[in-house]
C-alpha cells in the first residue's frame, strides 16, 4: 500500500507550538537557527543505526530510513530556498513533491550510513548559509508555490520544525 501524501499546510508552526511533537518556534531566535540545525542532525545518527531502520511500522508510515532521507532532502531544499531569498528579490519557490521524491529516489532502498553522511553534509551546508545571514537579510521575502509567504527568519523556523517532527515520528514508540 502506498503512503498517503501529507497535504497539510504546516506553516502554522511558525506561530504556535506543534501539538504532536512539541516543537515551539519561540525557543529558537533567529540567531540560534543555524546551531539548532547542527545540533539536531546528530540525533539521526542513532536512528540510522537501528536494526529496524528500513522497516515500516505499518503500511501507511515511512520507515526511519525514509524519514531520514526526507530530512536530508529538506535541508537541501531549504538551503536552496534560502540561497534564492538572499540572491533574488522575492523569489517564488518551485513546488517540491516530497512523496514523489521518496518514490523516485527509492528512499526505502538507500544505505543508512550513506544517508547519515549526506544528511550531515546537507545540514551543515544549510547551517553555514544561515550563519552568513545578518541584519536586514532576515526580513528578505520569498513565496512558496502555494502562496505561503516567508521571510528568511520565518523560513528558517519553518525548516527547523520538519526534522524535529520527524525525529518524534521515529522515536515516539521506541
Amino acid at each position: 500500500m502506498p503512503i498517503t501524501p501529507d497535504t497539510k499546510d504546516w506553516t502554522w508552526v511558525i506561530d504556535r507550538p506543534c501539538g504532536e511533537c512539541g516543537f515551539d518556534a519561540r525557543r529558537y531566535p533567529k540567531e540560534a537557527i543555524a546551531q539548532s540545525v547542527r545540533d539536531h542532525c546528530a540525533v539521526w545518527d542513532d536512528v540510522l543505526l537501528r536494526d529496524d531502520v528500513a522497516q515500516r511500522p505499518d503500511d501507511a508510515t515511512w520507515s526511519a530510513l525514509e524519514y531520514a532521507c526526507h530530512v536530508r532532502d529538506v535541508y537541501g531544499t531549504f538551503d536552496h530556498r534560502l540561497e534564492l531569498m538572499l540572491t533574488h528579490d522575492d523569489p517564488v519557490f518551485a513546488n517540491w513533491d516530497q512523496d514523489e521524491t521518496a518514490v523516485e529516489q527509492r528512499y526505502d532502498l538507500q544505505d543508512p550510513a550513506t544517508v547519515a553522511r549526506e544528511l550531515h553534509d546537507a545540514a551543515w551546508r544549510y547551517a553555514e548559509r544561515l550563519d552568513a545571514v545578518s541584519g536586514e537579510q532576515w526580513t528578505r521575502p520569498g513565496t512558496r508555490s502555494n502562496g505561503s509567504r516567508f521571510t528568511v527568519e520565518s523560513l528558517g523556523i519553518y525548516a527547523l520544525h520538519d526534522p524535529y517532527h520527524h525525529v518524534w515520528d521515529v522515536t515516539k514508540d521506541v
